[in-house]
């Protein structure tokens, strides 16, 4: 929130002093409880006063009035605020007549002042939020919403008052000339000679023991963001920015203390006035001159928002000052953690490291001879250890020298520490002498466009103290060198910041700085002697917890050296073992299949905090059951049951006590966002979890859980099967799920999704399979009838809406009858529908489907982005027999892993790399389970039209005939592990499977790798005759399967 210290003009109009609450209405999300009454407590009279309280869930207390405000094109809302309440966002909604479209603006984490604040917010500060405008401005305000959504959680008060409305002239470039004046100045460096734009000419003061001003008259009141200020050799270490409206009443804006000399970035967000003054103190000691080459001012959006400004001081500094993406290019990270534990470090593919979400980086630069190296001066290349591990390395390669960056996390939950390697390497004939620095930056990996529940960019640092032992990071963070540092420096950013003493070849002499602007940095230095083709190691921790991992640096560098390589050791064992449960070995040529499985498993545990199942480790660093449910199917298949029950009886008991699944849990609680699809995903994944273990007991205890949740769909369904859902177009919505946003698609307005309904029906229909393992014959029964009445709804709605938008492809929804083929393949596999979704029309799909990737992988093809949660449609190619398609499809999405060594992918994968734009988290890992569950197909999967466990239905040709084959062992599914190898030849082909697996009622239906005819079967040297789609089926284990092809040229 930020307070304008200008007085409103006298257009102001007041909207509501608040003296009664007329108009006013309360809408607190579910569990949320909202009261709106006035007090006499107001700046001017009454004042509104909003009581609300989260009851331990997340979610949003709302206010509204309808109002009647024709907007021009410049204006201004302003009101009152005070409050005893923790910090929550606080939302100002401006809405039009639709009701749909909204623009608003979201302060996020506010601390509620507890005196009145006047606050305004100018049109500027609004923008477009959500509806299906899509953007542009608002010309008539219908409606207003007061919103105080969950930050911290909790109950509180929040009075507003005297809410105004201001029209205001539209904003016009400055155009006017500036006038300076001064205390003094020499003959030849007059006042105007500092603001002429002109490089060669500067003002000078005489010189005295004196204080000295320079001051700027703008003719006019001006908004700007800032101001820098070029000195010409002459300048103080400390000095005051004052700012006035009149030229005689001045406030104080900006201190700088230890100017550097160079060129000063002042940062003044938001500020208005018509005179800037620079006040510099009196000289103690010696008479002083000073001398300013330029002073310029800078937009308002130079300083909209810190990383704004932070963009603006990169761009005129030496490349690689800065992070990359403050140059306005994409820079892609990876995660680091230990299996479970709430924190998790990031690093950048240039090898800076954030220990600390919204936190510091520590990044690597060496000197050699005057130069100094930085991530832009250096080819980069990454890796993970084994090429699965989750530790990863970055290496940097400039001329002779080598810089390897390893990062790996170790030791017990909640108590886990990052360490980092630094190895130089080098490479060259004669002996070299480099300085290795690594330096503590006010800005995290994680880039600014990164904005969603973790705001990237910037990250303040207000203090670092070096107690030569451990830099102390804000009171809070520890980096641990155990490499004993031969130096360490920190800076301040008006003395220019850490960067600028490196390039200069010199650490600051100060250990400790605070910085008001929190924007400290330090380095320690490690110069280097590395005979021709040796290396040497640095190695440094930092603690994950206030109790993690203490230490100190140790007294010589291998001791230092034997510390981290025996945890190296140990975590990579640990690794290994959790990554293998199930295991997958192809040929050489198919590595980054199997590695990115493994990885994609690693990245899933990492990002999970304890029970909760996170989908990644920023923006994502919640838990909702849609990709709980999901990863918790990928984690059954790959050996690790433990999690998903311990998710499960975590996340159940925030249901609602109607039976309603919150779409998604965190710290603040439950989340009331009505999502449709949360309620048959619960019932889905403690089905799968019963699958994977007959764990009957349980079940038992959950079924209070199915039971509401069908009671709660039941309610939704119900919402649809009333008269006016009879006849008409209506009837396309009859018996359906009402509208909800849980489709991302569908965020601007919420739509009847059939993602909602298909999940629906999956927790029917396991409500009903859970009724009868636990002996509920009335309950099956009932459920089952449910079950079948709802698909046949559903189908009918799928043809109704073909008919209203004349298509022929299963839309994503009634209303839009849009394609949407990714959302459509949950109809397929997890909810096992293919036997009664119309046939035509979902071959049509994805057929359609399959002519647009194709397009998109021409060379030269223009498109700007995709979601990788597309990998689904490999499941889905698998199932309707079309394993080339789905082996092309993943060729694709590999092209999509960022860096590619990493095997990973974000939720937003860009067609220029380099787009600088939110791509959700990375990796992101509901796509992960996505990966690992369509990957698995390909090997083995459960048919549900016939009860089958098909086997062998997406392996590529060139797996098998390459060595060693196919390998799989404890591959999980519903009836039991099951362990396989494949072998082909030039016109023969072996199959030995195996396992403790529960033989399925439709046996298991081995289909044939080879693309060619089969000649002749035989299962255990017993002659059998194919199906007719070609597969083998076989009912007991062990069993060795054995085909011949007939030959190219035979019919």
């Amino acid at each position: 929130m930020s307070a304008s210290a200008q007085e409103l003009p006298s257009s102001a109009r007041l909207l509501d002093g608040f003296e009664t609450t007329a108009g006013w209405s309360a809408h607190p999300s579910d569990g949320v409880s909202l009261a709106i009454t006035t007090d006499s407590t107001g700046a001017h009279g009454h004042a509104l006063h909003l009581d609300f309280d989260f009851h331990g869930h997340g979610g949003y207390a709302i206010a509204r009035k309808k109002f009647d405000v024709a907007l021009p094109e410049n204006y201004a809302f302003s009101y009152r605020i005070r409050g005893e309440a923790p910090a929550e966002n606080f939302e100002v909604k401006l809405i039009d007549s639709t009701g749909d479209n909204v623009w608003w603006n979201n302060a996020v984490n506010v601390r509620f002042p507890e005196e009145w604040k006047q606050v305004t917010l100018k049109k500027r500060h609004i923008t477009f939020a959500w509806g299906p405008r899509g953007g542009g401005d608002l010309a008539h305000l219908a409606s207003l919403e007061l919103s105080i959504t969950a930050g911290s959680g909790g109950k509180g008060t929040v009075w507003l008052d005297a809410l105004t409305f201001t029209p205001l002239e539209p904003v016009h470039a400055y155009k006017g000339k500036p006038v300076a004046i001064a205390t003094s100045f020499v003959a030849g460096h007059a006042p105007a000679l500092g603001t002429d734009g002109e490089a060669a000419t500067f003002w000078k003061s005489e010189t005295s023991t004196s204080a000295q001003t320079y001051s700027v008259d703008f003719g006019s009141s001006r908004e700007y963001g800032g101001a820098t200020i070029d000195w010409a050799g002459l300048a103080p270490a400390s000095y005051v920015i004052d700012v006035s409206a009149d030229g005689a009443k001045w406030d104080s804006a900006y201190a700088v203390v230890g100017s550097n000399g160079g060129r000063d970035w002042i940062y003044l967000p938001e500020m208005e006035s018509r005179w800037l003054r620079v006040r510099i103190p009196a000289a103690a000691g010696a008479p002083r001159a000073y001398s300013i080459r330029e002073l310029s001012v800078t937009p308002v959006e130079w300083s909209a928002t810190r990383n704004a400004f932070f963009a603006h001081v990169a761009a005129s500094a030496p490349a690689g000052s800065y992070p990359q993406y403050l140059s306005g290019k994409q820079s892609y990270w990876t995660v680091v953690g230990v299996d479970g534990d709430d924190a998790e470090a990031l690093i950048n593919e240039q090898g800076a490291i954030e220990p600390h979400a919204g936190g510091f980086s520590l990044e690597p630069f060496l000197r050699v001879g005057s130069r100094l190296v930085t991530w832009h001066d250096a080819k980069q290349t990454q890796s993970l250890a084994r090429g699965y591990l989750p530790i990863p390395s970055v290496t940097w390669t400039a001329s002779a020298l080598k810089l390897e960056v390893t990062t790996f996390a170790a030791g017990p939950l909640d108590s886990s520490s990052l360490y980092a390697r630094y190895r130089v390497t080098n490479s060259g004939k004669t002996a070299a002498k480099p300085t290795l620095y690594l330096a503590v930056r006010p800005f995290q990996v994680n880039p600014s466009w990164q904005f969603l529940a973790t705001q990237g960019g910037d990250a303040p640092l207000r203090h670092i103290a070096w107690d030569q032992s451990v830099l102390a990071i804000n009171d809070s963070w520890t980096v641990v060198p155990l490499t004993a540092p031969a130096a360490v420096g920190a800076s301040t950013f008006d003395e220019g910041g850490i960067v600028e003493s490196l390039r200069a070849g010199a650490l600051p002499s100060r250990t400790e700085v605070y910085d008001p602007m929190e924007h400290a940095s330090a380095a320690m230095s490690y110069p280097l002697s590395i005979p021709a083709g040796a290396s040497r190691d640095v190695y440094v921790l930092m603690p994950f917890h206030a109790n993690g991992a203490m230490s100190r640096p140790f007294a010589r560098d291998a001791e230092a050296r034997a510390f981290v390589d025996a945890e190296l050791a140990r975590v990579t064992k640990s690794w290994e073992a959790s990554l293998t449960r199930a295991s997958i070995t192809l040929p050489r040529s198919a590595a980054r299949v199997t590695e990115t499985l493994r990885a994609q498993l690693a990245y899933i545990l990492i990002n999970n905090h304890g029970a909760q199942i996170h989908p990644g480790a920023r923006s994502y660093a919640r838990s909702w059951i849609r990709d709980g449910s999901m990863i918790s199917a990928a984690l059954l298949r790959l050996g690790h049951p433990e999690q998903v029950r311990a998710f499960l009886e975590w996340y159940a008991p925030y249901q609602f006590a109607n039976g309603k699944v919150p779409c998604c849990v965190d710290a603040r609680g439950a989340d009331p966002v009505p999502e449709n699809d949360s309620h048959g995903e619960l019932v889905y994944a403690i089905a799968d979890y019963f699958r994977y273990t007959g764990d009957t007991a349980f079940l038992a205890t959950m079924w209070p859980h199915i039971t509401g949740a069908v009671a709660y769909m039941d309610t939704l369904r119900g919402e649809r099967l009333t008269a006016e859902y009879e006849q008409g177009t209506a009837r396309a919505y009859r018996g359906l799920f009402p509208q909800s946003i849980s489709h991302e698609g569908y965020s601007a307005k919420a739509m009847h999704s059939f993602w909602d309904d298909l999940f629906g029906l999956r927790g029917y229909a396991d409500a009903a399979f859970i009724a009868n393992v636990l002996h509920h014959p009335a309950e099956a029964k009932g459920f089952a009838a449910k079950r079948d009445t709802f698909r046949a709804d559903i189908m009918a709605s799928y043809r109704a809406a073909m008919k209203q938008h004349h298509i022929d492809f299963l839309p994503g929804s009634v209303e839009l009858g849009d394609f949407d083929a990714t959302s459509t393949t949950v109809g397929v596999a997890p909810v096992g529908e293919l036997a009664s979704l119309p046939d035509t029309a979902l071959r049509n799909t994805f057929d359609r489907y399959w002519k647009n990737s194709a397009a998109r992988r021409v060379p030269g093809a223009k498109w700007e982005a995709y979601t990788p949660y597309e990998l689904r449609t490999i499941g889905t190619f698998i199932r309707l027999g079309e394993k080339q398609r789905a082996l092309s499809v993943l060729d694709f999405f590999f092209e999509g892993q960022r860096p590619a060594a990493w095997r990973q992918w974000a939720e937003v994968v860009w067609h220029d790399r380099d787009t600088p734009k939110f791509i959700g988290d990375m990796p992101h890992t509901w796509v992960g389970s996505d990966y690992i569950r369509s990957v698995l197909d390909m090997f083995a999967y459960d048919r549900a039209s016939d009860s089958a466990l098909v086997v062998g239905a997406g392996i590529a040709e060139r797996w098998v005939r390459e060595a060693p084959g196919v390998k799989v062992r404890a591959l999980g599914t519903p009836y039991g592990p099951i362990d396989f190898d494949v072998r082909a030849t030039a016109r023969s082909l072996v199959a030995h499977l195996s396992g403790p697996l529960k033989i399925p009622p439709g046996g298991i239906a081995f289909r044939s790798p080879v693309d060619r005819a089969i000649a002749s079967a035989r299962v255990d040297g017993s002659s059998v005759t194919p199906s007719s789609n070609g597969e083998v089926v076989i009912r007991h284990l062990p069993a060795t399967i054995a085909l011949t092809y007939q030959r190219t040229n035979e019919r």
